[in-house]
């Protein structure tokens, strides 16, 4: 007999088994489809974030600040080493453990929850006309199953976007998976990519020895980022990490010679060069993971790019499919997923209920963005460019960690706040941050965005002394011209 269920999720990543969990909360009887395998070919929960992506990269982010801090700036603690080395094959170990105990853990979440999950590749096959139900095939091999469910939450996330003219094969051309890989840090690494995975494992190879080259195709540097903020990272990543980075970059080849790996490139003049290394990082984005899900057959309507296409509330063109997370608009980042598939299950028990439940969706446009690099860069809301593209009339306030005794006192002092407040309303438009653990500081930005605070407000809230959070509090009293210890 064919299993059926309220909701069908296919996909375990931060969307997906988010998703399934809340719906289980909710009383919902919930199954979780997902095909993901660890190295040692073993189904594992989690998606990319928890494999390959979010969480490992933290530990290895983590271990190699360590190393960097005990190598340069110890000794101005008074802390003497000798002998320094590392175990990158110990890092790596690790990181591994991290992973299993968080993808074990949402397994336990899953049992706790009474959700069933399915290993294997979901694939819609139709609706059901008298009942309404989707029926659903999970292939697992040469292993399939069919069951059924009244809802359908799509959760199948991103792959790494491929260049056409190179192959990753996670020896020497690496991607995401690859690059947390490394058993020994190479002497030449390359980096197609400046966004958030090839500057954070840029970062990490470099402070453990590599020499690192980053190519962007891009005019310049972090254009999502606040442009004030993205010329002060590049200049403490070229300047105190070491990265080469070159912008507005035209790749023409690479080849994998036998001792090397050449990259044939037009820089930003149009000249000509040759990079030459021994491991590369593709780095160039992600693409929505659509394929196999019977898109086609069924009639799923997906965009140019192979999103597939939802309103606000992340309802599909088909009854009772919801999408959420990388597969979908919006920014690809495991916390906007995560919340998707909250407000998603929280619409569907509301229907079961008979009702419509109008709050429960995501607002796009204050999400925080975080890079971990060091130092970190963090951000929600609007930077200056697009408030002067938009022509939105607006005050800014900032204030540097140089100046804040809590950043003195742990030997991290690069960086500044940056808050953006409208001219008439002094609502908040933006705040922007690069710094020391801005990636906790940005929460407070959020919250005050959430509930329309001004930057008057922020001022007049009483932030803890001595401690990071207070320079926010001197960027939003500088919107008015009134910092207090520059």
């Amino acid at each position: 007999m064919t299993k059926s269920f309220d909701v069908a999720v296919i996909g375990a990543g931060p969307g997906g088994y988010v998703a399934a969990i809340r719906c289980a909360q909710l009383g919902l009887n919930t199954v979780c489809i997902d095909e993901w395998k660890n190295e040692q070919g073993v189904a594992s929960l989690g998606g990319t974030c928890l494999n390959v992506g979010c969480i490992p990269s933290k530990a290895l982010l983590e271990s190699s600040e360590n190393y960097a801090r005990a190598a340069h700036k110890f000794i101005d603690h008074g802390i003497n080493l000798e002998g320094l080395s590392m175990d990158v094959p110990v890092m790596i170990t690790r990181k591994n453990k991290i992973v299993k105990a968080f993808t074990g853990g949402i397994a336990m979440l899953f049992k706790k929850n009474k959700i069933t999950s399915l290993h294997g590749r979901g694939a819609l096959l139709k609706q059901e006309q008298e009942s309404g139900l989707w029926k659903i095939q999970v292939k697992n091999g040469t292993e399939i199953e069919e069951i059924q469910a009244e809802y359908v939450i799509i959760a199948t996330g991103s792959t790494p976007r491929q260049l056409p003219f190179i192959k990753v094969d996670n020896n020497r051309i690496l991607d995401n998976s690859g690059a947390l890989a490394l058993t020994e840090a190479p002497k030449r690494l390359g980096v197609i990519g400046a966004g958030v995975i090839g500057l954070e494992m840029g970062s990490v190879w470099r402070r453990l020895g590599s020499e690192v080259t980053v190519l962007e195709a891009q005019p310049n540097f972090l254009m999502a980022a606040d442009e004030q903020i993205a010329k002060e990272a590049q200049k403490i990543f070229t300047r105190e990490l070491g990265l080469v980075i070159q912008t507005g970059v035209k790749i023409k080849s690479i080849q994998v010679e036998e001792q090397q790996i050449v990259v044939d490139y037009a820089d930003a003049k149009a000249d000509s060069q040759k990079l030459e290394i021994d491991k590369l990082i593709v780095a160039v984005g992600r693409s929505p993971n659509t394929a196999g899900l019977g898109a086609d057959e069924i009639g799923l309507k997906t965009n140019e790019r192979g999103y597939i296409e939802v309103d606000e509330y992340c309802r599909s063109n088909l009854p009772k499919v919801y999408a959420v997370g990388d597969v979908v608009r919006g920014p690809m980042l495991a916390h906007k997923a995560s919340e998707e598939g909250v407000a998603v299950a929280e619409m569907i028990a509301s229907a079961k209920q008979g009702h419509a439940n109008e709050s429960a969706k995501v607002n796009l446009d204050i999400i925080p963005w975080v890079i971990y690099t060091s130092p970190e860069i963090a951000w929600v809301g609007k930077t200056e460019q697009e408030l002067k593209s938009a022509g939105i009339a607006y005050r800014a306030g900032q204030f540097p960690f140089m100046a804040n005794g809590r950043a003195r006192a742990l030997g991290e002092t690069s960086g500044f706040v940056k808050v953006l407040a409208d001219a008439d309303t002094d609502r908040i438009l933006g705040i922007h941050m690069i710094g020391p653990y801005v990636s906790e500081m940005i929460a407070e930005a959020v919250v005050a965005m959430e509930f329309a605070a001004s930057s008057e407000d922020v001022a007049r809230i009483i932030h803890a002394h001595p401690s990071l959070s207070e320079v926010l509090h001197e960027a939003a009293l500088a919107v008015d011209k009134r910092a207090l210890h520059i």
